[in-house]
């Protein structure tokens, strides 16, 4: 059973910049594609980004593309996805995800407990 706990998340103003972590329990998050999505209130969870087990191939949500990335540290067990330029529209609960991508959605093997982001206006 891996463990994922996110951290990072808070309260800023539009324009501002977060850096969400991701912590993994056991060293087998390494053998995992990893990602992100979130969930505003009201709202089903979405996808945000995605990346491949050694970091070579990433994903993102056309509303983020050039603005998130994300990363991975397989030596620290912890993935990483770094906010720019964030809007309110960004407000949400942000999850962080190991697992893969079936044929046309993301299968998860584990979820993390979720981080609160909220960007003022």
């Amino acid at each position: 059973q891996v463990q994922l706990v996110e951290s990072g998340g808070g309260l800023v103003q539009a324009g501002d910049s977060l850096r969400l972590s991701c912590a993994a329990s056991e060293r087998t998050f390494s053998m995992y594609a990893m990602g992100w999505f979130r969930q505003a209130p009201g709202k089903e969870r979405e996808f945000v980004a995605t990346i491949n087990w050694s970091g070579g191939s990433t994903s993102y949500a056309d509303s983020v593309k050039g603005r998130f990335t994300i990363s991975r540290d397989n030596a620290k067990n912890t993935g990483y996805l770094q906010m720019n330029s964030l809007k309110p529209a960004d407000t949400a609960v942000y999850y962080c995800t190991t697992g893969n991508w079936g044929t046309t959605r993301w299968v998860a093997a584990y979820w993390g407990q979720g981080t609160q982001v909220t960007v003022s206006s």
